[in-house]
């Protein structure tokens, strides 16, 4: 083109539409083209090593550290070292190519990317809540580190109900749910992470009673689920359940203000705190439903809340009509449907409020508190023994004297014909014969 335009054969605009160049670029071109030739499209910095490139030293040292002192280490672990220990700071894009120049790829292989996209929200409130605790120290350091056991709808974003824990368990879920029940109803899912307290997990050894039932036995919560005909859904990623993850986030920068400024350092203050924030908390953030309305369901009538918010484990009754559970010793009374309940297996139910009851057949037992066994008075006996008195300094006493030695009693030797003395088959030939040869009985 340039050669065109210099031999009058094509104009500068003509020539700059073919490059999709400017005219003012072409022109500068073409003059460039006169006085050097086709040498001066060359750019300029051709064959020049840039100011900022890692010298050949670097890249050997770099090779050489990857090959022997971090070897196995990924580019990422490889550049904070360099920069930390060695001194050599390098970025992680700039190991990475050196490596892979070298035949060095990183050991550890990343995934590629998924493409997610948002989930629709719910169309109704009460069909998912999402449920989840969060570990963080929200007290900043006035008292201990708490874990928040929190619920939010699915379709509005509200918070149902929420209460800070020493920890996340079992005990924190069922006091969260009851709550939900409580004050809103049975939802129609709950959609959770695959910890412990929800389901058991796929690893665990199977009991022989899983098997023959061909379904493994539903954790403590997920048989609480089943009782309130509420469905469990696993989350497969945190990412699944972002609605709560981001919910932890602002409760993270909202919260803790409330917290600081209400100068709580223990888990009641925490709680108290916590109580009055959630309602303005949901008056902000709610969003409306796409349907009006709730999807949550009440109680069925005669159920109770503390027949199903609670702990329940099998257990046999003694011959003496108490039932052991843990330190618990529960005696059954009798009662005018059954007279003794030994040998029976029944249902033992650890309230949240720390009370133990037995139920059979869906009857609460009338029970007392057994006497305490042996064993239980002894440790008590031990516990409340007084103190060892003070050593005092007192006069030796002199040893006791020997009893007199009696006459040496020498030990019985078996005589000479004493079947110990004589061989097996001699003893075995004068043992007496049955009517048809064969060894008689043992008298025994």
């Amino acid at each position: 083109m340039l050669t065109k335009v210099v031999g009058g054969q094509m104009t500068a605009g003509e020539a700059a539409a073919v490059l999709e160049l400017s005219v003012r670029q072409v022109r500068r071109l073409v003059g460039a083209y006169r006085e050097e030739g086709a040498a001066a499209l060359a750019h300029g910095n051709r064959g020049r090593v840039p100011p900022h490139a890692l010298s050949a030293q670097t890249r050997a040292q770099v090779v050489a550290l990857a090959r022997t002192k971090y070897a196995g280490y990924n580019h990422q672990h490889l550049s904070e070292e360099l920069a930390g220990t060695e001194e050599l700071p390098v970025s992680r894009a700039s190991v990475r190519r050196i490596l892979l120049a070298a035949g060095l790829p990183s050991p550890r292989k990343r995934r590629p990317p998924k493409h997610r996209r948002r989930r629709e929200r719910y169309s109704q409130e009460g069909m998912l809540v999402q449920i989840d605790g969060s570990r963080h120290t929200w007290l900043e350091g006035r008292g201990p580190d708490l874990t928040l056991v929190g619920a939010i709808d699915d379709a509005t974003g509200t918070v149902p109900a929420a209460l800070f824990r020493e920890q996340e368990d079992a005990h924190g879920y069922f006091l969260l749910l009851e709550r939900i029940v409580r004050t809103h109803g049975r939802p129609l899912a709950l959609y959770h992470d695959k910890h412990g307290i929800f389901a058991v997990p796929r690893g665990q050894k199977e009991t022989l009673a899983a098997q023959l039932a061909g379904r493994r036995e539903p954790t403590q919560f997920g048989r609480l689920l089943e009782e309130l005909g509420i469905g469990s859904i696993p989350a497969h990623s945190p990412q699944a359940k972002g609605r709560i993850e981001r919910l932890w986030g602002t409760f993270q920068d909202r919260l803790v203000s409330e917290l600081r400024r209400a100068n709580a350092a223990t888990l009641a203050e925490a709680n108290a705190v916590l109580a009055a924030f959630l309602p303005r908390f949901n008056a902000r953030f709610a969003v409306p439903a796409a349907v009006p309305g709730t999807a949550y369901r009440p109680l069925a009538p005669g159920r109770r809340l503390e027949d199903l918010f609670c702990f329940k484990y099998q257990a046999t009754v003694g011959a003496d009509n108490v039932v052991r559970f843990g330190a618990h010793r529960l005696q059954l009374l009798s009662s005018p449907q059954r007279a003794s309940y030994a040998r029976a297996t029944v249902e033992v139910h650890e309230r949240l409020d720390g009370r133990v009851v037995v139920v059979s057949q869906g009857v609460c037992l009338a029970s007392t508190p057994a006497p305490p066994e042996a064993p239980v008075l002894r440790a008590r006996d031990r516990r409340r023994a007084p103190a060892a008195p003070a050593l005092v300094e007192a006069a030796p006493i002199p040893p006791a004297a020997p009893p007199p030695a009696g006459p040496a009693r020498r030990p019985a030797t078996p005589a000479a014909d004493h079947p110990w003395r004589r061989p097996v088959t001699a003893v075995a030939a004068t043992r007496p014969r049955g009517p048809a040869g064969a060894p008689a009985e043992s008298p025994r």
